[in-house]
């Protein structure tokens, strides 16, 4: 990557994603609701924050983790609403999320379901990078627990503007110290879980 297409990440636009989802996977599940912020330089520029009605109740373990009633996403915008939020917010952005593959996913299948080729985009999974840079200091990699150890503003609550402002946290804390192992652009970011091994658990970590 020639550095005119490798910003330095402060330059970088990233947009965070997350979403709730009646299933756990988009073959047996849709979105419910969906999250998305974009940031530069830790500004946030913009977001969508939606509830979206799947057309089918939502089963009831996941009204109670997520509070998300059939009542709530009755008269919600449908996907062929919700998408081309998410496609203008998106845009060529670094997307972002915690186990980023999950959420992609699940836009890659609203996507098609309107039309839309699958996002292309460049992807930044904090949770893979938090397994090398911060294992050691924490029990678990779970978002709430990072949020929680890492002592982030926000913290998250299976709803996703909260976990997609708590993910953001996190990449912003995770930006800097990888800045230690000489990450500053944005194609060293990318190329960081290759180059380092998941962090082994500590002492501290096993009794946490």
């Amino acid at each position: 990557m020639h550095a005119s297409a490798d910003p330095y990440l402060y330059d970088v636009t990233f947009v965070v994603v997350d979403t709730e989802t009646t299933g756990g996977t988009p073959d047996d599940g849709s979105l419910i609701e969906v999250a998305g912020a974009a940031y530069r330089g830790g500004v946030r520029l913009g977001m969508v924050d939606t509830l979206v009605d799947p057309g089918f109740p939502i089963p009831p373990f996941v009204q109670e983790l997520t509070g998300i009633t059939d009542a709530m996403v009755a008269g919600a915008p449908r996907l062929e609403e919700v998408v081309p939020q998410l496609h203008a917010l998106l845009g060529d952005a670094v997307v972002v999320g915690h186990n980023v593959a999950f959420d992609v996913g699940f836009i890659d299948a609203a996507m098609a379901c309107c039309g839309q080729a699958p996002i292309a985009n460049p992807c930044v999974d904090t949770l893979g990078l938090a397994r090398r840079l911060v294992r050691d200091l924490v029990p678990d990699c779970a978002l709430g627990t990072l949020a929680a150890g890492l002592r982030l503003e926000h913290q998250p609550r299976h709803r996703a503007m909260a976990d997609v402002l708590a993910t953001a946290d996190l990449l912003h804390r995770l930006i800097e110290i990888s800045t230690g192992y000489g990450v500053l652009r944005l194609s060293e970011l990318l190329a960081l879980p290759e180059r380092l091994s998941p962090m082994p658990l500590s002492a501290r970590g096993t009794a946490a």
